[in-house]
């Protein structure tokens, strides 16, 4: 039969954003478990005191801090934040046809405006993400047997970080964690070697772009410990 802590530490483990704040010690441990009390007694099907709850989450946090040592600091200093509104994504079946029509893509999107276009082939599909304005040209292009499905009203906020920092652990981590605890959905998640494009809501556009925006600055300040 499993014990309590065993109980405990399973429960944690599938809350990420809750498994870090134990490890940074910003939580109470005795709301904490009044508030995991009733399903860690549903798991052992029985009654459980609150003191042995918080026996396993103390000991636990110890574990995870000493996990959590080492992990370097990650500065987002110099980098650039854009933020773009009216973009749809078309994702399709990949197959030869399709293939040899998305070069053609690039025929349709006039990049000297600075328009937006991102293609992503997986293994059995193409998802393409562009400015609503070209979305009838783009449908037009691979035809409606072909689409399968198709999502508007996105937003785009792109991270452009400097070379030195591309090897640094936990950039991604850090920025879906500041959309993730603002509540912002990532619809997609597209990159290259510098830069980080998260596809999103266009209502969550604003907040999105100020919850980067305030990483950005924390970070140039004094950066930003994992």
């Amino acid at each position: 039969m499993a014990s309590v802590a065993q109980v405990v530490a399973r429960i944690i483990e599938n809350r990420p954003f809750l498994e870090e704040a134990i490890a940074s010690e910003i939580v109470n441990y005795a709301y904490l478990a009044d508030m995991l009390k009733p399903e860690v007694e549903a798991e052992l099907n029985r009654e459980v005191k609150r003191a042995a709850i918080v026996m396993a989450l103390r000991r636990l946090s110890e574990g995870m801090k000493k996990g959590f040592e080492g992990i370097g600091t990650v500065f987002f200093n110099e980098s650039d934040i854009t933020a773009k509104s009216g973009i749809f994504e078309l994702t399709i079946e990949r197959n030869q046809d399709t293939l040899k029509k998305v070069s053609k893509l690039y025929d349709i999107v006039d990049f000297s405006k600075g328009d937006f276009l991102t293609v992503t082939q997986g293994l059995y599909e193409i998802t393409i993400l562009s400015n609503e304005k070209y979305r009838k040209s783009i449908e037009e292009l691979f035809g409606s047997k072909e689409k399968f499905r198709v999502i508007d009203k996105l937003a785009s906020i792109t991270v452009r970080i400097p070379e030195h920092a591309v090897s640094e652990i936990g950039n991604f981590y850090v920025l879906t964690k500041a959309l993730s605890w603002n509540n912002i959905s990532i619809v997609e998640l597209v990159s290259t070697f510098t830069e980080m494009t998260f596809i999103i809501r266009e209502r969550d556009t604003g907040h999105a772009f100020e919850a980067v925006k305030n990483l950005v600055e924390r970070s140039s300040k004094s950066g930003l410990r994992l």
